[in-house]
């Protein structure tokens, strides 16, 4: 009976799924920041904003969000 074994490598599977995930998510997210900086004629100082902004842009469109957010607010606690 290895019930056990197979429900761990479920749940290992799914917890490194959704890192994927939130890793791609960063990934655009950053791609879209650099853009934004880009778009702007590289003005520096402004990194917070386009990151905002960008970081609103991607989750808007996807149906990650959630899995970002939940990522978000952990990170949040644990400061």
């Amino acid at each position: 009976m290895n019930c056990g074994v197979s429900a761990v490598d479920s749940v290992t599977r799914t917890h490194e799924r959704q890192k994927l995930m939130v890793e791609l998510l960063e990934r655009k997210i950053r791609l879209r920041a650099r853009q934004i900086y880009d778009e702007r004629g590289q003005v520096k100082g402004l990194a917070l904003e386009d990151w905002v902004r960008a970081e609103s842009e991607v989750l808007k469109s996807s149906i990650l969000a959630p899995l970002w957010n939940t990522r978000q607010e952990r990170e949040l606690v644990e400061v």
